[in-house]
């Protein structure tokens, strides 16, 4: 939202490496088109219907602007692995004995990684413990991990957030590069995000984003949190999507289960790093990570028997409501080249509402308060809005085509 995208055709979709919400390649989120759906249509309509102001007292300056987990979730970005020497290393920081250069590393690595590219380039060399890592900080480094290389950089190390928090990498976020990795993303644009399913969850959009509008409006002249209403709206609508039913966990306890699992998954847990201090668990990451697995297994496993109990309820009859039908029906496919367990279809399932909770929230936070930093830009934006939109109705799906500033795509 910044001014300088305004006017300019950047593809957010991964084929420009200016700005990647998404991620690009292979390896790019593939539920890109119902994420941009629910960020543009909540953007628009809370620009529309809302006048926005800070709180007396505060600055646009004091506005913090820093990355969220699901907007930028930090991760280790290429480890090397090798059992020959490597010449010709990037530039990089002298590493210390035994923890490499992991003591350069701050409770938030993407920024002291990004730290460091000021000094060292925007190709650097890097020791984490004992593993090598080449780090890529420009818009052509990116372009040259995530397009020309893209396969050879398509794997994922093996960590202890994949093996503890997604059923032993059985996940599409950390599962290995191969032939169940590529059929699980081929079930995703196939059958879970195809144009026809996504258009077929408008009435759910539409609806989730108007219970927002109410209980904001019902908030109006007092001070709020917009995070919180946007995650809980988030969560609802991945909740329809994704499975309909009765939660079996209350919404503060589920949504705590979710800020976990991104942090978990976003934490630099020393045994990775040095994995002969894996088993201590200096850090009680470890620890978490199982407790975190067993209450999400606990809901999941409620999940999987209500829908299963449903399709044997209603045979041949059977229509897929949600994803998980959607996923089930798949995992029964006996022609399926690699077979999907039933922790396969729990870790997707998983992978669907948190990926979607966090990211969609977030991205929609951000934008208000970069908005609201730019005052030009935002005066531009609800212009528009007053323009093209009637100042009696809510924004509809149909009018994000003709909202090219306050909703770009």
């Amino acid at each position: 939202m910044p001014e300088r995208f305004i006017g300019n055709k950047i593809d957010v979709k991964g084929q420009d490496f200016e700005l990647l919400p998404f991620g690009s390649g292979r390896r790019m989120c593939p539920g890109y088109s119902l994420g941009l759906k629910v960020i543009q249509l909540s953007l628009a309509n809370l620009l529309h219907g809302f006048a926005w102001r800070l709180p007396d007292g505060m600055t646009r300056e004091q506005l913090s602007m820093e990355e969220i987990f699901g907007l930028s979730t930090p991760r280790k970005t290429l480890i090397l692995r090798h059992n020959r020497r490597v010449n010709n290393l990037p530039p990089g920081p002298k590493p210390w004995p035994i923890i490499g250069n992991l003591n350069l590393m701050g409770s938030l690595p993407h920024r002291s990684i990004h730290s460091l590219s000021k000094k060292y380039g925007p190709l650097m060399h890097l020791r984490f413990g004992s593993f090598p890592v080449v780090v890529g900080s420009s818009v052509e480094m990116a372009k040259f991990f995530l397009k020309t290389h893209d396969v050879v950089f398509a794997d994922r190390p093996k960590t202890a957030a994949g093996k503890h928090t997604t059923y032993n990498y059985s996940d599409m976020t950390w599962s290995p590069y191969g032939a169940y990795w590529r059929q699980a993303r081929k079930v995703c644009l196939a059958e879970l995000f195809s144009a026809k399913r996504i258009e077929s969850y408008e009435h759910i959009r539409r609806e989730e984003v108007r219970a927002l509008l109410r209980d904001l409006h019902a908030a109006s002249g007092r001070v709020v949190a917009l995070k919180d209403y946007l995650s809980a709206a988030s969560l609802n609508l991945e909740r329809e999507v994704v499975h309909e039913g009765e939660v079996v966990t209350t919404p503060e306890r589920f949504r705590w289960m979710i800020d976990e699992l991104f942090l978990l998954n976003g934490v630099l847990d020393i045994g990775d790093s040095i994995p002969w201090l894996g088993w201590l668990d200096l850090q009680g990451y470890i620890r978490r990570m199982k407790k975190l697995s067993k209450m999400f297994d606990q809901f999941l496993e409620y999940v999987l028997d209500e829908h299963e109990n449903r399709m044997c309820r209603e045979g041949e009859s059977f229509v897929a409501k949600d994803m998980v039908d959607v996923l089930l029906n798949v995992a029964s496919d006996p022609s399926l080249e690699v077979k999907f367990s039933r922790d396969s279809v729990k870790a997707f399932t998983q992978d669907l509402i948190a990926g979607g909770t966090e990211s969609s929230s977030a991205t929609v936070d951000w934008a208000i308060a970069e908005l609201l930093r730019k005052p030009e830009v935002f005066a531009k934006a609800t212009e528009e809005l007053d323009r093209v939109v009637d100042r009696g109705r809510w924004v509809t799906e149909k009018d994000i085509p003709s909202l090219p500033t306050s909703t770009p795509s």
